[in-house]
């Protein structure tokens, strides 16, 4: 009700998308000047909004979906408001973020947010070697289309950690799977999911080998130093009746571990 009065009052609404949320304020009535504000136009929008803040204006900023300012550039003109002395007002609404990680079922008394990981092959491997050894839960977006990979990449650089993976928060086609990482890149190894992807990590305390996952690790080397990666997880799951998807996905990271090893 709050946000909904904000939006009513304000000089301006500067938004992401005018389409998307003239939508929104036309569902509750609300007759309000809709100007661009995102990621493209930042740099050349941030000026006349700042006027408008001079000139004693309201401004209102949201985003999309979720809460403004969390991986977007809304940052850039909460920090010259504040700068130049504007009050600034945060009106809390809902966080992909802070959603997955409560439905995770993973701890929540210290996180840390990553935001997206980057596209490039060598930045992506350091940016989750740095990651490893943070002692907290990891909470990252990720596009669909690279998930299953960077589940991969993950389980070489973390471990096969426990994880939550939640798409469409908030929305009809929600969905949580509370599973390894293995087993998540496992899943969508024939094709991403729908929607936008948080990707929630347990800490490094919470990671544990069984011994008997090692020695399903000492089986898959042993079937790779004479197979590929399909011979060795198809050899394993006939001596150990484990998913022969679940073994795919180990199978993948130990190759990569191995290769890394030998360059």
């Amino acid at each position: 009700m709050r946000a909904l009065d904000v939006l009513g009052q304000a000089d301006v609404v500067a938004c992401e998308d005018t389409r998307r949320t003239g939508r929104l304020l036309r569902a509750h009535a609300i007759a309000a000047h809709l100007t661009p504000y995102h990621e493209h136009n930042a740099q050349r929008a941030l000026p006349g909004l700042l006027a408008r803040l001079a000139a004693g204006e309201a401004v209102a900023l949201v985003s999309d979906a979720g809460t403004p300012l969390i991986s977007d550039p809304g940052y850039r003109l909460v920090g010259a408001a504040a700068a130049a002395g504007v009050p600034v007002i945060p009106i809390p609404g809902p966080s992909s973020v802070l959603a997955a990680l409560t439905a995770s079922g993973l701890p929540t008394d210290r996180f840390l947010y990553a935001g997206f990981p980057p596209a490039k092959a060598g930045a992506r491997r350091a940016f989750f070697a740095e990651l490893a050894d943070a002692p907290a839960t990891l909470v990252l977006l990720e596009s669909p289309r690279r998930l299953a990979a960077t589940c991969v990449e993950l389980v070489a650089a973390l471990g096969d950690r426990p994880a939550a993976l939640a798409r469409e928060l908030t929305k009809l086609h929600e969905t949580v799977l509370r599973e390894p990482l293995s087993a998540l890149a496992a899943r969508f190894a024939d094709g991403p999911p729908k929607g936008e992807a948080v990707l929630v990590i347990a800490p490094p305390e919470a990671n544990t080998t069984t011994p008997e996952a090692a020695e399903v690790d000492a089986q898959l080397r042993e079937a790779l130093g004479s197979g590929s990666v399909s011979d060795a997880a198809a050899a394993v799951a006939a001596t150990t009746g484990l998913p022969r998807r679940e073994l795919y996905a180990r199978a993948v990271v130990l190759r990569q571990e191995g290769n890394g090893a030998k360059s």
